[in-house]
């Protein structure tokens, strides 16, 4: 056989252009061959540069539905330099001639793709050195080692798409083990925990590989509840460890909340707070009386147990997020539940445009759900409304009120708001009119007193999309003092 071009001696790059040329030429002999390589192998896995440009244009015409053989390609490189070197057109029929078998094409693919990673590695490991090198004063150590696990990740994961395709016998049998599971429970409930058992009832729990989007307008607690229904999943994923024979699938494992607006210590006064019943506030200040702090110092013995990290790195990248929450599985053995407050705080790729503040609030939503698939977690991001809800008369969100909403109603698995009519009547204390009698007025106060009494303590999550399931709204108590969420006692059934 006429042979490619010559490697250099000194090349130490893992190589094999036998078994390139072996790999072409059973996909020229046979065009069915492609098929065991076409999910992972690409024209550049090739060392040999005119291999991956045979390989690139057998691929065109296969995929066009025509036959790929050394007479269809012979045209593509009549004036093509690097092949006259080889051999010319003639190398086309000698790699077709000179194969042995088809069988084994897709040991042949692994082996040049395995090796392309190797090469790839090399490359790596020396930009790696040679940016380490680099004294740039808007680069950190930590940027780079990110920066660098991305690229391992990438690499690593770059031949895995022929996993993902299952048969629908096997697809069916997991969802009826999922029913089953579901069945088995008093609470029907399969997914991880919120702790709010109306909520649960409403979605299910929260599912491996979903994205929720929990948005609201400042003030109405979206921190909150998302703090509550983390605390909550890390508490059965406490559970779940201390009994493995009764947990829920997915439910082992930790709760990581990515706190981009409010530091850890803050985010763990919140949770103090709500488990120790005692005001946030007075915490902070330190007001508190002795049998008070043995309280909150119960508290914070019952919180050393409990799974949750917070990372509170501010103005985080989406693949800073992949890469930590990737991490986090691994070092922590598994992952619950991802919490993200909130969406708009994150940017986009390094190296990114963003120019566009829309197309890139689309990546980070793509790259939130792409993470839930990946990692196989639901992943709970929380979301700014615009301010086009404060100049309508009913201030309950709608999907269209959500800020760059396009993307990420369509990326999100389950949309939902928080609102408290609580809020919006503190602001609006009537006041009397220059044109109003005493009585029409006290009667205003009147009906302004009975409002304000039926909405006080009171919060309603409305599900605004949800793909496996119905939409609708729950009722929830809270307790502002203490930042808590909570089941809304059964009477109360005049909200």
């Amino acid at each position: 056989m006429a042979k490619a071009s010559q490697v250099p001696p000194t090349d130490r790059r893992p190589h094999n252009v036998e078994v390139e040329a072996a790999l072409l030429g059973a996909i020229l002999t046979n065009n069915r061959a492609f098929e065991h390589v076409s999910d992972f192998l690409k024209p550049d896995h090739f060392f040999e540069p005119i291999h991956g440009r045979i390989y690139e244009s057998a691929v065109k015409l296969i995929e066009r539905g025509q036959v790929a053989s050394p007479l269809t390609l012979k045209h593509f490189f009549e004036n093509d330099e690097a092949l006259n070197e080889s051999g010319g057109a003639a190398y086309l029929y000698e790699l077709a001639a000179s194969v042995v078998s088809v069988v084994n094409a897709a040991d042949y693919g692994r082996t040049v793709h395995d090796l392309h990673l190797k090469r790839s590695l090399i490359t790596l490991g020396e930009e790696v050195v040679n940016e380490a090198y680099q004294n740039d004063i808007e680069v950190s150590g930590n940027d780079q080692i990110e920066k660098a696990e991305q690229c391992l990740y990438d690499l690593a994961t770059s031949g895995e798409t022929e996993n993902s395709s299952v048969s629908l016998k096997d697809a069916a049998t997991v969802a009826l083990k999922m029913a089953e599971e579901a069945f088995r429970r008093d609470s029907h409930v399969v997914g991880i925990t919120t702790g709010l058992e109306l909520l649960d009832r409403k979605l299910g729990g929260l599912h491996p590989s979903d994205l929720l989007i929990l948005a609201g307008r400042p003030s109405m607690g979206k921190t909150a509840l998302a703090t509550n229904i983390a605390f909550n999943a890390a508490k059965a994923a406490m559970k779940a460890a201390d009994n493995p024979d009764e947990a829920r699938k997915g439910e082992a494992g930790c709760v990581l909340f990515f706190s981009l607006e409010m530091s850890s210590e803050q985010l763990a006064t919140r949770i103090l707070s709500e488990q120790s019943e005692l005001p946030s506030d007075r915490i902070r200040r330190g007001d508190v009386k002795s049998d008070e702090f043995t309280r909150l110092v119960r508290a914070s013995q019952e919180l050393h147990r409990v799974p949750m990290i917070i990372d509170d790195t501010p103005a985080l990248s989406i693949s800073a997020v992949r890469t930590r929450a990737r991490r986090v599985k691994r070092q922590q053995g598994g992952l619950a539940l991802v919490v993200v407050d909130y969406l708009q705080l994150l940017q986009g790729s390094p190296g990114g445009k963003s120019d566009n503040r829309v197309n890139e609030i689309g990546e980070i939503s793509r790259g939130l759900k792409t993470l839930a698939k990946e990692l196989e977690v639901p992943v709970l991001a929380l979301s700014q409304l615009s301010r086009q809800v404060e100049t309508r008369e009913d201030k309950r969100p709608q999907l269209s009120d959500l800020r760059e909403s396009g993307s990420i109603e369509q990326d999100a698995d389950v949309v939902m708001f928080i609102y408290r009519e609580e809020y919006y009547l503190e602001k609006s204390d009537p006041m009397q009119r220059a044109d109003e009698s005493p009585d029409k007025f006290a009667q205003r106060q009147t009906n302004f007193s009975e409002r304000m009494d039926r909405a006080r303590g009171k919060a309603e999550v409305i599900i605004a999309k949800q793909r496996h399931g119905p939409v609708g709204s729950v009722k929830l108590s809270f307790v502002g003092e203490f930042t808590r969420f909570g089941n809304l006692d059964e009477h109360h059934s005049d909200y």
